[in-house]
Formats: structure tokens, C-alpha cells, sequence
């Protein structure tokens, strides 16, 4: 049964007025006992030191130390906070996962919003550790939908294929565009979980039903009603090895 009682929160931001709105939403919101406020980075530390948050709503731009700066630093804190960036840009999602960030909301945060990024925080209760994954692989994306981050969990994803400077997550019948390189998001996939087979294409081991070619040396992968994955030539011998060939 999850422990509903109220999540120990710190907000940190450079802006008065974005403190004083998420102020406002966390004093409406049961789940969030705000302890107190930061104006800068290193503040933040400091409070974080004193006040023992259980997590921080974290602005990303700030002047000198930025809030990736201020995860960064509490990454090894023995009573390391779970970080909810809270920003009024996009373009850091690749990056808050990086740092094991628990959520990202955009600016201006939504009360529902704000409300998941909370029991997220909650879900993580007693862990150990709210703020970290279980192991070094990436275990979420956060990608732009509509007028939102939604977050898509990695054992969800069935393939992923690049399209010029973008990856497209398929995700059951959906597929959404996140702003990364194959090559840097293969190193953050479980290799136990993932499998490159073409430069452009990454599939989820499990979807695999088997492994043919066509008599000309060109394999592909078989992913079931239909679907095909072509293997590229430098892919080849690993996936083989897969099926212990």
C-alpha cells in the first residue's frame, strides 16, 4: 500500500513570480508539505542539506548553477531528493532523464500535473533512494505531445527508428518524436532488453519471433503478423548470437 503522507517539497526557482504560482498550487495540494523556497542553485543545496526535502520542484535556467547543475550535485547526497524539473522548455527532456529526474512539467504547471509528479514521488516511497533507477539504463522518455511531456515507459517500446536528428518511439498503435541520436540512446537501452539491428533501428528483444533470409545473404527479423526488420550486415553477427547461432 502506498504511504500517502505528505511529501516534503522545496521549490527552486530564479523567478518570484514562479515561486509565488507554484506556491499557490502546492498549498491547494494535500499530498505536498512545502518546507520552503530556493532562489538559486546553490541555495538550493544549502536548503536541500538543512531541510532534508523529499523532493524539489527544480527550474532547469537559472544563472550560475542551473537545476541539471543542481541534480547533478545531489546525485551522490545521502538523502537525495527526487527531482521534478519544472521549466518553461522542452528541449531539456533528453537530459532530466540522464539525471533519473522522477517527472518534467512544463511551465505553466497544470494542478493535475503537478498532482502525478507528486505520487510518482509517492510510488518511489521507500526505495531507498526516490530520485534513482534501479540500474544505469534508462527506464522512461519524456516526449512532446500536443502541449505536453507525456512519459513512456522503456518496456513499452517496441521499435525505434531514426528519422534524420529525431527517434520514433512505437508504442503499441502510437508512436511519438524524441529529439536524440540512435547511438546515444542505444547506450542508455538495456542491451538484456534491446537489440540494434540496423543503423537506423533498435527493437525490443521480446518482439522478435525469428530470424530468416532470402537467399541473396539479406537478413531480416521477423516481428510477428507481417512485420519484417531488415538486419544490417554490421548487426548481423550479434544478431545471430541472440539466437545462438
Amino acid at each position: 500500500m502506498t504511504d500517502t503522507k505528505p511529501v516534503r517539497t522545496l521549490i527552486v526557482d530564479d523567478e518570484p513570480l514562479a515561486i509565488e504560482r507554484l506556491q499557490v498550487l502546492c498549498a491547494r495540494e494535500p499530498l505536498i508539505d512545502l518546507v520552503g523556497t530556493a532562489s538559486d542553485g546553490l541555495a538550493a543545496l544549502r536548503m536541500t542539506e538543512a531541510l532534508e526535502p523529499e523532493a524539489l520542484l527544480l527550474d532547469i535556467s537559472m544563472p550560475e548553477l542551473d537545476g541539471m547543475g543542481v541534480a547533478r550535485a545531489l546525485g551522490s547526497a545521502k538523502h537525495r531528493p527526487a527531482i521534478i524539473f519544472v521549466t518553461a522548455f522542452d528541449s531539456f527532456a533528453v537530459e532530466a532523464f540522464n539525471v533519473a529526474a522522477v517527472d518534467y512539467l512544463l511551465k505553466p504547471v497544470a494542478p493535475d500535473r503537478l498532482k502525478r509528479g507528486i505520487e510518482r514521488v509517492l510510488e518511489r516511497r521507500g526505495t531507498g533512494e526516490p530520485g534513482q533507477h534501479a540500474n544505469t539504463y534508462v527506464q522512461e522518455f519524456w516526449v512532446p505531445h500536443r502541449s505536453e511531456l507525456i512519459r513512456i515507459a522503456a518496456q513499452d517500446i517496441e521499435r525505434i527508428d531514426a528519422e534524420r536528428d529525431y527517434m520514433r518511439l512505437h508504442v503499441g498503435q502510437r508512436s511519438y518524436l524524441l529529439h536524440q541520436t540512435i547511438s546515444a540512446l542505444e547506450e542508455r537501452l538495456d542491451p538484456e532488453k534491446f537489440i540494434r539491428l540496423h543503423r537506423s533501428t533498435i527493437v525490443r528483444r521480446d518482439r522478435i519471433k525469428g530470424l530468416k533470409h532470402d537467399g541473396g545473404g539479406v537478413w531480416s527479423a521477423d516481428l510477428g503478423d507481417g512485420e519484417e526488420v531488415r538486419i544490417g550486415r554490421t548487426y548481423l553477427d550479434h544478431a545471430k548470437a541472440m539466437a545462438g547461432r
